[in-house]
């Protein structure tokens, strides 16, 4: 039930309770890069278990390895299409793929019903207390317990209601084919320790093993895809909140919540090939694939616990409890699967750059908005009409548009009016100034609009959702037209009559884009923190596309970017001038 208008994820939850503290920023920032961190692994964890059933086929002997990396690649290439055809088939597939393991559990139960014992949680406890391996034994079974935080990252796309009555259908196919597993392996005198109880207990292998494994593979191709699905969302919340540098998003289809993030998309597919070459097969992967999700179930449940406490005002022993419960069971997952890591610590790559990705972006907006000076405009007002009515100027454009960062509507920042007035003063009929508001909500579309100057000066709020897309060229061109429709403003030149050659009315983008200057004297944290910023901004989306500003007339001014300007260095002078006397003869 904690959904964000319908939406859920950590993100989502990060943004109904991030005004109860700055440290939540931590856990969101964590729980979402391991939450990235499963959409490199699930993919291939989910295809080469599926894929290894061939290895049962007699006489057969195949490198399943190849296979694996080629699915992947077509599942990674297809998605600029659009995942509709995909999204289609989810439904019947799924059900097929459940309704196949619940029956052949079902069919193993029925010969040995005592095994239905082991629903009783008396013999959990008894395992894990009395046995001293016991309790390393949750690192072996926690990919039974996965599932819940994707289902909560696709609360928007499948529905609160879908999700609780096809669990139900889910929860019993999945416990017939662990007890039908379980009652396999108690019906086996010897047991090979290579032996999958899973491919085992399909009946006739002859006739039902090679369907088994086609419908095996393609519902790991489903649950990839809502893994690779989850990961776009995910990022492009990461955008809106400032967490991610930003990047090119297209919707490929009409469908609500269909994006695809091209550079994402090819991250994820070489770490998906990365992982699956460097664990070679499913069973190495498990234990990578449990310390992601633990970390990402950790996190979700600490954000659950504010959320429960502030939003829900759960009285604070019962929120209290929540954390014992889930903490314990979290946190013996977690050190279960990182004692079965050892040597295979390499994945962690991936883990460390996102979330360090995040953190570093996080910070330098931070240290930004620190810098960031603001004016106020009602000072500077006389100035910009006499300009804006100075004929003696030559025009810059009839209609000059910056964005600004500031909240109040009579300020802007200190950047913004040099640009005006510096150097070549910008003269224009109106100076409009636009300003994006995000709000916590996912699907905001509204606006206010405040004429600071009438026909000069007017400042535009844009209030958007976290989830919508800010295609400013596209909002900007509405209010104006919805303006002009009500007879707010004139478009038309009020100084000078319109060109002979040129009668259209130009609106011209001015984009400040900040460099880090050589000027700078910054203690090293500070220092990092800014250089890798910068640097990965370079490599990042422009401004001008980010902001959807690349169909319209765009200039680009560098402003070099100052945090601490260097102390005067003192030089001493060495040589004087030399005087010489000439003569006029």
């Amino acid at each position: 039930m904690a959904d964000n208008h319908g939406e859920g994820g950590i993100f989502s939850l990060y943004a109904l309770i991030r005004r109860y503290g700055k440290w939540l920023v931590w856990p969101a920032i964590i729980g979402a890069g391991t939450l990235l961190a499963d959409g490199i692994i699930t993919p291939p964890i989910s295809v080469s278990s599926a894929i290894e059933g061939l290895e049962l086929i007699p006489n057969f002997h195949i490198n399943t390895v190849p296979i694996v990396c080629i699915i992947l690649t077509l599942l990674f290439f297809f998605q600029k299409f659009g995942t509709k055809l995909v999204g289609s088939s989810f439904g019947p597939i799924m059900f097929i793929w459940f309704l196949m393991i619940g029956s052949v559990g079902l069919l193993q139960i029925i010969p040995h019903p005592a095994i239905l014992k082991a629903l009783n949680p008396a013999y959990a406890l008894e395992l894990l207390m009395k046995y001293p391996k016991g309790f390393w034994l949750l690192g072996s079974v926690f990919l039974c317990t996965t599932g819940a935080e994707a289902l909560y990252s696709d609360l928007g796309h499948c529905g609160r209601k879908n999700i609780r009555i096809s669990w139900i259908f889910v929860k019993t196919t999945l416990v017939l084919s662990y007890m039908g597993q379980g009652a396999w392996i108690l019906s086996q005198p010897k047991m090979s320790g290579l032996a999958n109880p899973f491919w085992e207990i399909i009946p006739n292998h002859s006739i039902f093993l090679i369907p088994a494994i086609l419908v095996a593979t393609a519902a790991t191709i489903i649950a990839s895809q809502a893994l690779i699905t989850g990961s776009f969302t995910l990022i492009s919340e990461a955008v809106s909140l400032n967490f991610w540098p930003r990047i090119a998003v297209k919707y490929p289809t009409d469908l609500k919540g269909q994006i695809y993030i091209p550079s994402i998309n090819w991250i994820l597919w070489f770490g998906c090939i990365g992982v699956q070459l460097y664990f070679q097969r499913s069973d190495n992967m498990m234990a990578a694939y449990g310390f992601s999700i633990t970390i990402a179930m950790l996190m979700t449940t600490i954000l659950m616990s504010r959320f429960l406490l502030y939003v829900k005002k759960v009285p604070i022993w019962l929120v209290a409890l929540f954390l014992l419960v889930f903490c314990t069971v979290e946190g013996s997952f977690f050190i279960t699967n990182v004692a079965k890591i050892r040597q295979r610590w390499m994945f962690l790559v991936f883990e460390f750059g996102i979330i360090g990705t995040m953190w570093i972006w996080y910070k330098a907006r931070k240290i930004n908005n620190r810098f960031l000076q603001f004016v106020n405009i009602a000072d500077h007002i006389p100035l910009i009409l006499e300009l804006s009515q100075d004929t003696n100027i030559p025009k810059y454009a009839s209609h000059l548009v910056y964005l600004t960062k500031a909240n109040n509507d009579y300020e802007i920042e200190q950047k913004v009016l040099n640009s005006i007035f510096a150097k070549k003063p910008k003269r224009a009929d109106v100076y409009w100034f636009v300003h994006i508001d995000r709000t916590n909500e996912p699907y905001t579309m509204e606006y206010s609009v405040n004429q600071i100057t009438p026909h000069t000066i007017v400042k535009i709020n844009l209030k958007l959702g976290f989830r919508i897309s800010p295609r400013v060229n596209v909002f900007f061109r509405n209010v104006v037209e919805e303006m002009v429709r009500c007879g707010e403003i004139n478009l038309d030149s009020k100084y000078e009559p319109e060109n002979h050659y040129n009668t259209s009315r130009d609106f011209k983008f001015i984009v400040l884009e900040k460099f880090l200057s050589y000027e700078n004297e910054m203690q090293l944290r500070e220092g990092f923190i800014l250089k890798s910023y910068f640097f990965i901004k370079k490599y990042s989306q422009s401004d001008e596309k980010a902001f959807g500003l690349d169909t319209s007339d765009v200039v680009v001014e560098n402003v070099p970017y100052v945090v601490k300007a260097a102390k005067q260095v003192a030089m001493k002078r060495v040589s004087g001038q030399e005087h010489y006397h000439y003569s006029m003869d």
